[in-house]
């Protein structure tokens, strides 16, 4: 992956929703329409699958009309907008305006933050995790610690309230081997080749790590949240779900 100064690159795509996760469409050309109908285009606001984040879905839009996209994956070096079946594939060298479901882009992002706030108050690694619009979950070894339901509810939503700013930072890769406990998820770390990393910082010094996802603003923008189920998932670990109350 390499770097460029409006976002991250991939082999062939500019990857516009690194920078600004509101971005709602683009203007784009296609480079290719692979075997399978899937859609690269030279840049995109698609979030592709990763990270616990599912893909966005949305359209690609041309002069003929819209073709709509029910996924967004990677294969290789390329992010690829998946089709729903049996719609027309874009000419390649095309001219396409991609747009994203903003509904859904901005539930993905409130619950995204909010699994940075929930691994905020539980001081334990990561083993897994995963975002949803409305319901998410983390899994964290916890070794001796004790999770309290009530208080884990309380802290979160006092986080949300005080509305704390949530920023993108990018280090060098010697400044983030030199901090490991940026990386918090136990089992997935930036690309080995990245020379840049990402790292998405809430407030001050509520939450600091490596992340590629799609964020919102300010802690308040999350909205309510309840803490759900916490799930025995093995002698160590706990699965923790959280909910938007509206």
């Amino acid at each position: 992956m390499r770097d460029g100064e409006c976002g991250a690159v991939t082999e062939r795509t500019l990857e516009l929703f690194r920078d600004d996760a509101y971005m709602r469409n683009c203007e784009a050309e296609v480079i290719e329409v692979n075997e399978r109908g899937g859609i690269v285009l030279d840049k995109t606001v698609f979030y592709a699958t990763g990270g616990g984040q599912p893909g966005d879905v949305g359209s690609v839009g041309l002069a003929s009309g819209e073709i709509s996209i029910g996924a967004t994956i990677r294969v290789g070096g390329d992010i690829v907008h998946v089709p729903f079946e049996n719609q027309p594939a874009p000419p390649p060298g095309g001219e396409v305006t991609a747009t994203i479901d903003w509904e859904n882009r901005h539930l993905l992002m409130r619950m995204h933050t909010a699994t940075h706030l929930l691994c905020s108050v539980v001081p334990c690694g990561v083993t897994g995790g995963s975002v949803g619009p409305t319901k998410s979950r983390i899994d964290f070894d916890l070794a001796d610690h004790i999770l309290d339901k009530k208080h884990l509810n309380e802290e979160i939503n006092r986080l949300i309230d005080e509305n704390h700013n949530v920023e993108t930072i990018w280090i060098s890769r010697e400044e983030f081997d030199a901090q490991p406990q940026l990386a918090r998820t136990m089992t997935v770390k930036p690309p080995a080749d990245a020379q840049r990393i990402r790292l998405v910082k809430i407030g001050e010094d509520v939450d600091i790590q490596s992340c590629g996802g799609t964020h919102v603003l300010s802690t308040g923008e999350i909205g309510r949240l309840r803490v759900g189920k916490i799930e025995n998932k093995g002698a160590r670990n706990r699965r923790v779900n959280i909910h938007l109350e509206e």
